[in-house]
């Protein structure tokens, strides 16, 4: 079948045409990364009137979507940067641990008290490098991508998979997490079922290192401070002090020398270092320590409840809404204080508290984060034997 159309109107369908066609190929001279930014912009901007479903939530997701974005990308470049500060600091108390410390408390403690504090800073040594090494490099867990019959509480808008109960979208990470607590920027990695012991007998021993380092400390860092203060009026001290009038004639000086040069510092360049190493070590291990045992004590009031960072606002959330409708909400992952620290730190008998606890372990968490036990306690009974 043809198709008339008038004279007049070709002219016009060739130039639509042919300006059609010179849009198409300006755009295919961009590069890729523009044109998928501009798909990216204008799928952005459609989202805004998508549907008769669209609220403030909605809109205030997609306008602040770009910034939400870069925070992530940045969070995620600065991962590895924080991990090298984090093993760079760490390394630097050591050496002066080794080089400055350790010959101190030899010629200055008894044979008792070096064997103490050599043992528990050994100890204390290899408990942090070992949990931080298992955090980082610990994957946190996620959900199969694949169909499978494992229960699930809703689908993620951002993986469109079923979530398990306790499992959470990561946007640094860019996947679902088990029992999602936060995304660490210290660690460039999640917190998650699989890591989370890690994470925190990391902190709790990076507390007690730092303090101990700032109690034992203490008297060092005053000696030191004092040393450098006396250093700083020693060096103000004119190095000379001339000599006129009588002090030429009665020959106090040598013929031809008109001022008295006083002696060289009673100090060296190694002494003034490893003064300010001191000082260094003593103002880093004690900032650290309060900031990090504030956030130790906090993650352990979280684990005593039963709860990570996400669930606690979830969990206030709910419990406002039950109290609004008369009722009480319960956490139903809240086994009681002893069962819930059992749990996390995977202890199942007596002996466990000192070789999973207090000493190096790599044992899997209780169950595979995929399904959890609903109140599990009854009768007030332990949930696992002790």
């Amino acid at each position: 079948m043809r198709c008339w159309c008038p004279g007049s109107v070709l002219p016009l369908l060739r130039c639509m045409r042919l300006r059609s066609c010179s849009r198409r190929g300006r755009s295919s001279r961009l590069p890729l990364c523009l044109r998928e930014l501009g798909d990216y912009l204008r799928l952005l901007g459609r989202s805004l009137y998508f549907n008769t479903l669209t609220d403030s939530d909605v809109v205030f997701d997609s306008v602040f979507e770009p910034v939400f974005w870069t925070v992530d990308r940045i969070t995620r470049w600065f991962g590895a940067v924080f991990v090298f500060l984090v093993v760079v600091l760490t390394s630097s108390i050591v050496l002066i641990a080794y080089t400055i410390l350790l010959p101190m408390v030899i010629h200055t403690y008894s044979p008792a008290w070096i064997a103490w504090h050599v043992c528990y800073g050994h100890w204390n040594l290899v408990m942090i490098a070992f949990h931080y090494y298992k955090a980082t490099k610990t994957s946190p867990g996620s959900p199969p991508t694949v169909k499978n019959d494992i229960p699930f509480v809703s689908v993620c808008k951002k993986c469109i998979l079923p979530k398990p109960a306790r499992t959470h979208h990561c946007g640094i990470c860019n996947r679902c997490i088990l029992k999602m607590d936060h995304h660490c920027p210290w660690l460039n990695n999640c917190v998650g079922h699989f890591n989370h012991r890690y994470f925190f007998s990391f902190c709790l021993f990076m507390t007690l290192g730092c303090f101990w380092t700032s109690i034992s400390g203490r008297n060092l860092f005053l000696d030191a401070y004092h040393a450098l203060e006396r250093f700083k009026h020693m060096d103000v001290e004119k190095p000379g002090v001339p000599v006129t009038g009588m002090g030429l004639l009665i020959g106090l000086l040598p013929a031809g020398q008109t001022s008295y040069q006083t002696p060289p510092p009673t100090y060296t360049f190694k002494e003034k270092m490893m003064n300010k190493s001191i000082i260094y070590m003593w103002v880093l291990t004690s900032t650290v320590g309060v900031a990090l045992g504030g956030l130790t004590f906090w993650h352990a009031v979280l684990i005593s409840r039963g709860e990570t960072s996400i669930e606690r606002h979830i969990n206030l959330k709910e419990t406002t809404r039950f109290a609004k409708l008369g009722r009480v909400y319960r956490n139903p992952f809240n086994y009681g204080r002893l069962n819930n620290w059992k749990v996390f730190f995977g202890v199942e008998k007596r002996s466990h508290w000192f070789t999973r606890v207090l000493l190096p372990s790599g044992h899997a968490p209780y169950n595979d984060g995929l399904t959890w036990d609903i109140f599990p306690v009854k009768n007030k009974k332990d949930m696992m034997p002790v």
